[in-house]
C-alpha cells in the first residue's frame, strides 16, 4: 500500500517540508492511517479546512494529546487560523476539560507562537466586567440552550446547589462564551468537540447537540465535526456521539425521505 496523491497532497498543504519518522518506524500503520485521515475522511462533507483544524485542536487538548496538538497547531497557523482563535479556543477548554488539563495546552502554544514571532500577549478579548459576567452570561446560555430552559434551571435549582448554576451562567458563559475571537455557533462547535472527546459526558454531549442547532449548527455540521475527529477520538466516542446525535435529532429514515 502506498500513501494517495490526494492523502499526499493535504499533508503538504498542512505540513510543508515536513518529514514523518513514523513514516519509516512504522510505514505500514502510517500509510492505511495517512490514507483514511487525509484522504478517505478528509473527502468526506464540505468542511472548510480552518473550522476541520479548530475542533480538531479542540479534541486533542480533551485527549490530552499534547505531542499531536503541536504538530496539528503549527498545520492550523499554516492554513490561516489566526494566534487569537487559537488562544480562544485553549481558553474555552478550561471550563470544560479544566485547568488541570488545559494548562500545558496553554504552554505548548504559547511557545509555538513565541517562535514564529506572535508577541505576547495578544489583544484581550474580554467583553464583561465583574459586575457584568453573569448577567451577559446568563443571556448567553440563553441563547444556546433556551431562555426558558435557563430559568428553569434557576427556579429548580436546591438551594445548596444555587452557586453552581450561577457559576455557570457568570463563569463557563460569562467569563468564556463572551469573549470575541470567535463568533458562537464555532464556540458550540468546540464545546461539542470537548464533550465528545472526553468521553462520559453524553448528558453534556446532548444539550450541546440541541446547543448547536440553536445557533445554526444543523445535523449535517455535527456529522461533518464528528467525522473528522474519528481519527483522532477513535470509534467508541466518535459511535457514542452520533447516538446522542440521533436521539436528539433523529435521522430521517429513507422512506420518510421519499415521501
Amino acid at each position: 500500500m502506498a500513501v494517495t496523491e490526494a492523502a499526499r497532497r493535504h499533508q503538504d498543504e498542512l505540513f510543508p517540508d515536513h518529514v514523518s519518522t513514523l513514516a519509516t518506524t512504522d510505514p505500514e500503520l502510517i500509510e492505511y492511517f495517512d490514507n483514511f485521515a487525509f484522504d478517505e475522511v478528509w473527502q468526506h462533507g464540505s468542511l472548510d479546512v480552518r473550522t476541520r483544524l479548530i475542533v480538531q485542536l479542540a479534541a486533542m487538548i480533551a485527549g490530552q494529546a499534547l505531542g499531536e496538538y503541536r504538530t496539528m497547531l503549527g498545520a492550523a497557523l499554516t492554513v490561516g487560523v489566526t494566534p487569537i482563535e487559537v488562544k480562544e479556543i485553549v481558553y474555552q477548554a478550561v471550563p470544560y476539560v479544566g485547568m488541570g488539563k488545559a494548562s500545558d495546552f496553554l504552554h505548548a502554544t504559547n511557545e509555538i507562537l513565541t517562535e514564529r514571532g506572535v508577541a505576547l500577549p495578544l489583544p484581550g478579548q474580554s467583553t464583561t466586567t465583574p459586575e457584568t459576567r453573569l448577567e451577559k452570561g446568563r443571556h448567553v446560555q440563553g441563547e444556546v440552550i433556551g431562555h426558558d430552559a435557563v430559568d428553569t434551571l434557576y427556579a429548580t435549582a436546591p438551594a445548596d446547589l444555587a452557586h453552581v448554576q450561577r457559576y455557570l451562567s457568570g463563569n463557563c458563559f460569562g467569563d468564556h462564551l463572551t469573549r470575541t475571537g470567535l463568533d458562537l455557533a464555532t464556540r458550540e462547535l468546540i464545546t461539542f468537540s470537548f464533550l465528545i472527546s472526553l468521553g462520559g459526558c453524553d448528558p453534556q454531549v446532548k444539550a450541546h447537540v440541541g446547543g448547536n442547532l440553536n445557533v445554526g449548527n444543523d445535523r449535517a455540521r455535527l456529522i461533518e465535526v464528528i467525522t473528522q475527529l474519528l481519527p483522532l477520538i477513535g470509534y467508541p466516542r466518535s459511535l457514542n456521539a452520533i447516538n446522542a446525535l440521533n436521539e436528539v435529532m433523529p435521522p430521517i429514515s429513507s422512506t420518510e425521505d421519499q415521501k
